[in-house]
Formats: C-alpha cells, sequence, structure tokens
C-alpha cells in the first residue's frame, strides 16, 4: 500500500513551476508527494501520522536543477544521478524544507540523491 498520492505531486509540479524558487549552486528542487489521508481500506488517518510521514519522505520528484548541479568531473565521473522529471529517493529529514502554498519542497544537495526509481508507489520508507 502507497501512502503516497503520486499524482497530485506530479499535478502540483506542473501548476507549481511559475512561482517557485531556482536552487542555487549545486542544489536540486525536490516537491514531495502529499500524504494520503484515507487507506485504501477508506480508514481516515490522523493528521499526526500523516504529517510525521510527510517530513520523514524518502520519495521525491526532482523539479528544477541548480546550475552547478552535477559539473564536478571528479565527484560525478558517470554524469548526473538523476535529472529533472525524475523520481528520486533521498534519506529522510535531508535537504532544507519550505512550504509555498501549502506545499512542501526540499533543497537537496546535488549528492545526497540516493537512487532514482521508476514506479514511487512501491517504497516504503523502513
Amino acid at each position: 500500500m502507497s501512502l503516497y498520492d503520486i499524482d497530485s505531486a506530479e499535478d502540483t509540479a506542473e501548476k507549481a513551476a511559475s512561482y517557485l524558487p531556482t536552487p542555487s549552486g549545486y542544489r536540486l528542487l525536490l516537491i514531495l508527494p502529499e500524504m494520503k489521508t484515507k487507506t485504501d481500506g477508506n480508514i481516515l488517518l490522523a493528521e499526526s501520522f500523516t504529517s510525521k510521514e510527510q517530513t520523514a519522505a524518502v520519495v521525491a520528484f526532482v523539479l528544477k536543477v541548480g546550475p552547478d548541479a552535477y559539473r564536478d568531473p571528479v565527484k560525478f565521473p558517470n554524469g548526473p544521478w538523476c535529472k529533472e522529471g525524475d523520481w528520486v529517493v533521498v534519506r529522510s529529514y535531508s535537504g532544507t524544507r519550505i512550504k509555498i502554498r501549502g506545499k512542501e519542497f526540499r533543497f537537496v544537495n546535488d549528492d545526497t540523491i540516493d537512487g532514482v526509481i521508476e514506479d514511487p508507489r512501491l517504497v516504503e520508507r523502513a
């Protein structure tokens, strides 16, 4: 069972593009998928639970890549680890968290991406 509302994150990413900050230097701007408020069985989840899970989320969508991200050939000899439009796995609580219009975004360093995934609904925080 996925706790993430993935479709909502992708829709929000498209709508948000015009008012989002641009990451500086080697940072990436990520949007976190919204947490579902009900289980698949239609049971309402406590707001404290969804808030905690949102903060500790390990899945995010890459919205923007800073101008210096992945430019260091010594650090990234095989090129970028991810690109705009990728779903990525990051460490819980990583990055600088901000909210814009009620949506949570994170600035993370280019070297904090742990992996790229095709279907974020399959990932659960352990």
